[in-house]
């Protein structure tokens, strides 16, 4: 079994990439593997609504060039997926944005290769805007058709810089409570 992370950040070593190595320990710890995807590592050209996507049909963007139907592959070849974002001016940030806008556009006119997938998401902020971002992300996942987890409190982690998302008890919690019940909806839906 498999998670793959979505790391939205531009910042290779912030609080996201952080956090995601500790997520990464704790479904390690359960059996499932999880590898990361940092957007920040491509050059992904915004969404011009050619409709290729759709003529094709066959869930792969016109441009094979900056890499974004390697990342869909690898989204549809996992069991779940967690993504993660900071919070730039009370939304995600502009390349987490182009992501978004464009893997929507073609798995919505392509195949609906992420539904029934696991997924979950949280979001990082250091004052506010942290549930605008968080409810992008599950929109996206929504929208897709995946089986979204929730959590109790609320994957929302309140640190400016990185490491000071350990001082934020109850967002750690979140997420750690945000795993918990990945773990158990991936188990479910791949008995073994």
């Amino acid at each position: 079994m498999k998670v793959i992370a979505v790391n939205g950040s531009p910042r290779p070593m912030g609080n996201c990439s952080n956090i995601l190595h500790e997520v990464a320990d704790m479904f390690e710890r359960e059996g499932i593997e999880m590898e990361t995807i940092s957007i920040y590592d491509y050059t992904l050209t915004n969404c011009n609504v050619c409709m290729t996507c759709e003529i094709r049909g066959d869930g792969r963007c016109y441009d094979e060039d900056d890499g974004l139907n390697d990342i869909l592959d690898r989204l549809r070849a996992a069991d779940g997926i967690i993504m993660a974002a900071p919070v730039y001016m009370n939304a995600c940030p502009s390349m987490m944005q182009t992501f978004l806008e464009r893997a929507m556009l073609v798995l919505e006119k392509g195949d609906l290769g992420l539904r029934g997938k696991v997924g979950g998401a949280f979001a990082v902020c250091g004052h506010d805007g942290a549930t605008m971002v968080y409810n992008q992300l599950v929109d996206f996942m929504l929208k897709n058709g995946m089986l979204v987890c929730g959590s109790n409190p609320m994957p929302i982690v309140r640190s400016l810089v990185s490491p000071e998302y350990e001082d934020d008890v109850q967002g750690m919690k979140g997420i750690r409570s945000l795993v918990q019940n990945m773990v158990e909806a991936i188990v479910r839906l791949n008995p073994e």
